[in-house]
């Protein structure tokens, strides 16, 4: 039976350094909210950043007291799992702008007294980047073993890769894409439109009017759901199945109907429309060769880091063609990389659910990092 990490209590981390934002905005002040795991070595070389997706969280791993459902990696990450916490010290956290604790649309503005709401400023994967530089300062982490993540994790890896290249000792990008296309934005687009277009938006003044624009954030959750999942997945797992009798059925004529509701009501009660719109954004603004007018070539070029670039065959949300435009980039830049293209049935999310192969890969380059980092603290 595998091993847990128990029972996790997540850290409030503050940091009073204002920060000026790449889209112009400015934050005088902010939190970051924060889990670790595992025990950091003495010369604090072990440590592992766990980079989370568009609706993701600091809580990565373990269970929270009093609850049974453990975080969304927990399979990857705990003793003896792919990112072994006997190895390694990993740092999960809420980004900037998120909802889960750390600061974002939901906190309360300084400045006036009340939460930020559609005033949050615009952040992009380059601000998260920076903050989570920031945060490794505060932890005393000069260099990171690894930076990890999938989807818009992945894209954070590699921004790690390319930005702070002397603090990054390998970048593991999952299922994610160098940028997105014009139709993966559509659908972002259409998402947010859901949710502007709700009568109870109020545009992005619904605590005001002390309404919340459940309809739309749960719409946006099933379009964006469908994207996420394979024909494939849904056709095993559903087909034209009849709603279930023991869950309320809503009117729905089909079992996937039924669970589509499902995932946009529990996601509506949990995830601000707000921070879905922000976050969004950064995924869509997601582009490091826009910025520097430069190939990827050329900006993956100056990385010192070891890469692990994983796709999925049924991933057609960043498809494994994106992944392999990031593997192609790296070889031209001479830059150490291994890339495995992965057979799975489930879609986009396959990078989120237990699969053995992936498992092996996986650990096996994290084992080999650890031995590395080993080598080279006894030749020291």
């Amino acid at each position: 039976m595998p091993k847990t990490l128990g029972v996790i209590k997540p850290t409030l981390v503050a940091f009073e350094e204002p920060i000026e934002l790449s889209r112009g905005g400015r934050l005088s002040r902010y939190d970051l909210i924060v889990e670790t795991y595992g025990n950091l070595n003495a010369d604090k070389s072990n440590a592992v950043l766990v980079c989370h997706a568009l609706s993701g969280n600091h809580h990565a791993a373990g269970f929270y007291d009093g609850e049974t459902k453990p975080g969304w990696w927990d399979h990857y990450i705990g003793p003896e799992k792919s990112i072994d916490t006997d190895l390694f010290f990993v740092v999960s956290l809420n980004n900037l702008g998120g909802c889960s604790g750390s600061t974002g649309p939901l906190s309360t503005n300084p400045e006036t007294g009340e939460p930020y709401g559609p005033e949050f400023p615009e952040i992009t994967v380059d601000d998260w980047v920076h903050t989570q530089a920031r945060l490794a300062d505060s932890l005393g982490i000069v260099r990171f073993a690894a930076v990890v993540g999938g989807s818009l994790g992945g894209m954070q890896a590699m921004q790690w890769a390319i930005n702070y290249p002397e603090r990054i000792g390998a970048a593991v990008i999952i299922a994610a894409a160098p940028r997105l296309t014009a139709q993966n934005i559509a659908f972002n687009e259409i998402a947010r439109q859901a949710i502007v277009r709700d009568p109870n938006f109020h545009k992005g003044h619904y605590n005001k009017h002390g309404t919340l624009p459940i309809s739309g954030v749960g719409l946006a959750r099933m379009i964006g759901h469908i994207t996420y999942l394979s024909d494939i997945s849904m056709g095993e797992k559903f087909g034209r199945d009849l709603p279930r009798a023991d869950h309320d059925s809503d009117g729905a004529n089909f079992a996937i109907e039924q669970y589509l509701r499902y995932q946009g009501q529990q996601f509506s009660e949990r995830f601000d429309a707000n921070t879905y719109i922000l976050m969004t954004r950064a995924l869509d603004y997601f582009d490091p060769m826009d910025k520097k007018k430069k190939g990827l070539a050329d900006l993956l070029r100056p990385a010192n880091s070891k890469f692990l670039v994983l796709s999925f065959s049924t991933d057609w949300r960043f498809s494994p063609s994106r992944s392999e435009e990031i593997v192609e980039a790296l070889v031209q830049a001479n830059r150490q990389v291994s890339y495995a293209r992965l057979e799975s049935v489930h879609g986009h999310d396959a990078f989120l659910i237990p699969n053995p192969i992936y498992e092996r890969i996986f650990e096996s380059f994290m084992n080999r990092l650890h031995s590395e980092l080993g080598a080279i603290n006894s030749d020291q």
